[in-house]
């Protein structure tokens, strides 16, 4: 483990992808530099912000007046906050609105927000004038360590969770973690849910350092920038090895196919939030190794703990509504995940565990199994 950076200090990450690589930079205050970094990158460019009302309210003015101050015209484009943005009907409002703005294929979209406005935001630059360049600014912990990185853009589908997407890399990520302090404790927490995926799929020291750390974290010490810089490194790594996921990067969606299903039976609301479920998707994935042998039931506990530690949901039953039709039935979350992107030929895959810090990807795991380990789980209290 690298020590952990000086408080304020600001760290660039790389995004090795040739001639498409891209700087993630990571630190207090960034936000201010956006406009001169922008105009450096593509001199004489125009832009057009998106963003949702809640961000716009603390963010909005700050950027446009960094973009402003370096000779950067743009414009604002305002969405709805919340997972039922990632839609058919908001894509068109959007994409609709960029051309409004006359944005060209050689000017920016930026996305200002969380990790909603991120997909959305990236997608219509993917097929806008079939591809402009985009810049994330994401405005969550989540967005800052995963969504906003890697370059997978998209909306849902009434049937599934990113369904309908494209991978598009963006051309600058701008993190800046003064930004998190607007957060609620929920949405931090939900962000925090990813930040521990790094360590349990593939960097034990790390969440050994998150389990002794972790209040820091929350705090907003020094010791947040080192998370959210080490999480950033581990998907930039992965990322520059696998863009498209037709490896490695699968373990990246450790905790998502069950967290993806969990939602979708949740309807996409805010009674469960990404990250909540990617945190009982984890430790089911965990469980569900224990229960194959995999990883030991001391592991699988120690991942529980840890979650329920910082106060995520770590059980079915935890889920807001949890006695609601679609999720206390196997049977229908087994449906739900049978519409995840990774099956193939009607067989499921999952990222299980051999042990904390050493993730696998397990192809044509048959659903019964999986039906059985999800009705013993609903039956516990």
């Amino acid at each position: 483990m690298t020590a952990p950076l000086k408080h304020f200090a600001s760290v660039t990450v790389d995004v090795a992808l040739g001639d498409r690589a891209y700087d993630i930079v990571i630190g207090r205050d960034e936000l201010a530099s956006l406009g001169t970094r922008v105009a450096a990158l593509r001199p004489g460019v125009r832009t057009a912000i998106v963003t949702d009302r809640t961000v716009a309210k603390h963010w909005l003015e700050p950027t446009e007046a960094s973009l402003a101050a370096a000779g950067v015209p743009t414009a604002r484009i305002i969405v709805e906050e919340g997972e039922g943005s990632k839609s058919y009907a908001t894509l068109s409002q959007v994409s609709e609105a960029l051309i409004a703005a006359k944005i060209e294929r050689n000017d920016l979209v930026i996305a200002l927000g969380g990790g909603v406005v991120g997909d959305l935001a990236g997608f219509a630059a993917a097929i806008l004038r079939r591809g402009v360049d985009f810049v994330q600014v994401p405005t969550s912990l989540l967005a800052q360590v995963d969504s906003s990185v890697g370059g997978k853009t998209g909306i849902n589908s009434p049937q599934g969770k990113n369904l309908i997407g494209a991978f598009h890399q963006p051309v600058l990520v701008i993190a800046d973690t003064s930004v998190l302090d607007t957060l609620s404790p929920r949405q931090f927490r939900a962000g925090y849910a990813e930040v521990a995926k790094y360590g349990i799929l593939g960097d034990e020291a790390f969440f050994a350092w998150l389990e002794k750390n972790h209040a820091d974290v929350f705090s907003g010490s020094a010791a947040r920038e080192h998370a959210i810089a080490t999480s950033c490194r581990a998907k930039a790594g992965v990322v520059s090895r696998d863009e498209r996921e037709t490896g490695e990067r699968a373990l990246l969606n450790l905790g998502h196919t069950f967290g993806h299903a969990l939602e979708a039976a949740t309807g996409f609301s805010d009674r469960l939030f990404h990250g909540e479920g990617v945190s009982v998707g984890m430790v089911l994935a965990a469980q569900f190794s224990a229960q194959l042998g995999m990883i030991s039931p001391d592991d699988a506990t120690r991942i529980e703990r840890h979650l329920s530690a910082v106060g995520l949901p770590t059980r079915l039953q935890d889920i807001a509504g949890f006695a609601q039709e679609g999720l206390a039935d196997a049977d229908a979350l087994l449906a739900l995940m049978a519409q995840d992107k990774k099956v193939k030929r009607g067989k499921l895959t999952f990222i299980l565990l051999e042990a904390v810090g050493r993730a696998v990807i397990a192809n044509n795991v048959e659903p019964a199994p999986v039906r059985d380990f999800l009705q013993g789980k609903l039956a516990k209290h």
